[in-house]
């Protein structure tokens, strides 16, 4: 990871060179100045030299903030802007089409997936399309193999499938890898294909990447996330109603109007009567509609080390983002989007929320149904802290992480995030950079940290997943 210094330096020599006239204008108007003072032009390029030379180092700064990911006091949320629990996840993302009022809403599980195109030319500059969250050179294009289910899901004669290509909004990939999407099934004549229109923020949250609560007409409160059936039919009961907004995310009954909260509140006394079994964190055959590989982002790795940052005392920290906001700011690996994190301080101290704006790599994106971690890289002096991609996507199991112990055995530790984290914890405290996703133990800089590396890897539990 660059260092924010030269961050800066890089984005200052930028700004001097696009805004080079600036300083020519001051050196021209001044000495114009020295043979006819006045207020006439020479006073004028003088002005306006200075002000734009001012706004050099200004500029450079303002931009160096944008692109490096630093987290400080400042950034921290004030008084009760955020009450989410520590396993919430809101997600505003782009709405879709409403579809036509025949069009029935059904589960679709993703047999397939693979990215047909994605080519943005913006480098690594930001670029804003205003009013469009969706802009096809920022949406990757995605062919999908879908199996369609009826209304009711164990209705074998109403299944079909159907494969085609469809734009599909970056903070909403992971219901892909998932497998589980909302779709519009639109009538179609005898003998025709019928087609299936995929609703992307609902299909987030029938996949479990947003969490999801109801709360019922007496105060009672539920969990539905990944409850799929009861999400399709609260689906249902919301589009013939026009259309339901949550808080945050929490569906509260008694909020809503009388026959609107009559119906979903008799689907949670159903639901407390006869519980339903929350689907799986992803669908089987995640393998044939894995997309991180084919997306930008950072290449996971167990991270480098400054050897002045390490020796003076910095930690790595974990952090969850509790809430992602879509906004019409891109990068070539990702979109620019407006998120809070939630922050555990490594000496203890009480956890803290933080709004930040950041870029967030396509490849992350699509395991959000997994997890919602993160990996910070924290000051010797606590004060700020720095979003590691390249740690994020080994601890997310975006790239797959492996340790070749002395003797040569490759240990996969891909499912396995509390160990990736105690090993990443154990290297960046011996001041030792590994940025590769492979922890090689035969190399001669790992013989200080080879023994206690093997006992956690032995010594851990079987491969579990993170929130």
């Amino acid at each position: 990871m660059r260092s924010r210094a030269g961050v800066f330096v890089g984005n200052l020599v930028f700004t001097a060179v696009c805004l080079s006239v600036a300083p020519f204008f001051l050196l021209v108007g001044w000495s114009a100045w020295a043979d006819d003072p006045g207020w006439g032009w020479p006073a004028l390029a003088i002005c306006c030299g200075l002000g734009g030379t001012i706004m050099i180092p200004v500029l450079a700064s303002t931009s160096t903030r944008q692109e490096y990911p630093r987290i400080t006091r400042r950034d921290r949320v004030k008084g009760e802007r955020t009450s989410y629990g520590n396993d919430s996840f809101v997600m505003w993302a782009p709405r879709s089409p409403k579809g036509s009022e025949q069009a029935e809403l059904v589960r679709a599980d993703v047999l397939e997936a693979s990215l047909v195109r994605y080519r943005p030319e913006g480098e690594a500059t930001f670029t804003t399309h205003s009013g469009n969250y969706t802009p096809d050179e920022f949406t990757p294009l995605i062919k999908l193999r879908l199996r369609v289910y009826g209304a009711e899901v164990s209705d074998a004669a109403a299944r079909f499938e159907v494969t085609g290509e469809c734009r599909v909004p970056s903070l909403c990939l992971s219901a892909i890898t998932a497998g589980r999407l909302a779709v519009l099934v639109h009538p179609a004549p005898p003998g025709t294909q019928r087609t299936a229109v995929p609703l992307w923020p609902s299909s987030a949250l029938l996949a479990g990447a947003r969490t999801a609560r109801v709360i019922d007409l007496e105060g009672r409160t539920s969990v539905v996330t990944r409850r799929v059936e009861r999400q399709l039919r609260q689906m249902r009961i919301s589009r013939e109603a026009g259309g339901i907004a949550m808080t945050g995310d929490t569906l509260d009954l008694r909020r809503l109007d009388p026959h609107t909260a009559a119906r979903l509140n008799a689907l949670a006394d159903q639901d407390r009567a006869y519980p339903e079994e929350p689907a799986p964190v992803s669908e089987p055959g995640e393998e044939a509609r894995r997309l991180a590989d084919q997306l930008p982002g950072e290449a996971g790795a167990f991270g480098s080390v400054g050897r002045r940052w390490s020796r003076r005392g910095g930690v790595l920290v974990r952090a969850r983002f509790l809430e992602m906001r879509a906004r019409t700011t891109f990068q070539d690996h990702g979109p620019v989007l407006d998120t809070v994190l939630r922050v555990q301080p490594a000496d203890g101290t009480p956890p803290f929320d933080a709004a930040r704006r950041l870029t967030v790599p396509m490849d992350y994106l699509t395991v959000l149904h997994r997890t919602k971690e993160v990996v910070l890289v924290v000051s010797p002096n606590s004060v700020s802290y720095v979003v590691d991609w390249a740690r994020t996507n080994l601890l997310a199991g975006v790239t797959e992480a492996a340790v070749i112990t002395p003797d040569a055995q490759e240990l996969p530790l891909t499912g396995r995030p509390d160990l990736i984290w105690a090993l990443m914890n154990l290297l960046a405290s011996h001041g030792i950079s590994v940025t590769t996703p492979v922890l090689d133990l035969r190399k001669r800089r790992m013989s200080t940290v080879a023994g206690m590396a093997l006992h956690m890897v032995r010594s851990h539990s079987e491969p579990h997943t993170c929130a």
